[in-house]
């Protein structure tokens, strides 16, 4: 992957532009950032191979969903061994429920993000999963009570 700071002003518009409206077309892109179709395609295609680009996604509506409730959980590990950080590790990947998880300094191990429908689905989720992964001691847990501002976006 190439350095960051040999992005040119078209890179950097092209990505800014795909991380409001990832089903833009390739003219219209091109339009935005102003490019002709092809050269505005050839970019994309190197910035996807580059590893700038992960992917594509639909922003779904948690609400319409029924998946309102935020909660961050700060996990301590009973041991700080390599193993028992490679064992969290994989199993926290498989809670469905878990939107994001960082290995994070401080007094606890990790922060997880889970957003899952109410109170209820909290406690199930807590005392049914995230207290039995492996090497978990203790958690202490924070529900948002309003969201202010979330996005993917990355200031460019």
């Amino acid at each position: 992957m190439q350095e960051n700071a040999t992005l040119d002003k078209y890179d950097r518009n092209i990505l800014n532009v795909l991380q409001g409206d990832g089903r833009i077309s390739f003219t219209d892109l091109g339009k935005c950032v102003g490019l002709t179709t092809t050269p505005c395609i050839d970019r994309v295609r190197k910035l996807e191979r580059e590893g700038y680009i992960k992917g594509y996604s639909a922003r779904l509506s948690a609400k319409q969903l029924d998946r309102g409730l935020v909660v961050f959980v700060q996990i301590s590990l009973d041991r700080t061994s390599k193993k028992t950080f490679e064992d969290f590790r994989r199993a926290i990947q498989k809670v469905p429920s878990v939107q994001e998880c960082y290995l994070v300094t401080g007094s606890f191990d990790f922060l997880v993000k889970a957003r899952i429908k109410d109170m209820a689905a909290y406690r199930d989720l807590l005392e049914g999963e995230l207290l039995s992964l492996p090497g978990v001691k203790e958690s202490t847990s924070i529900a948002a009570m309003e969201i202010i501002k979330e996005t993917l976006e990355i200031d460019l």
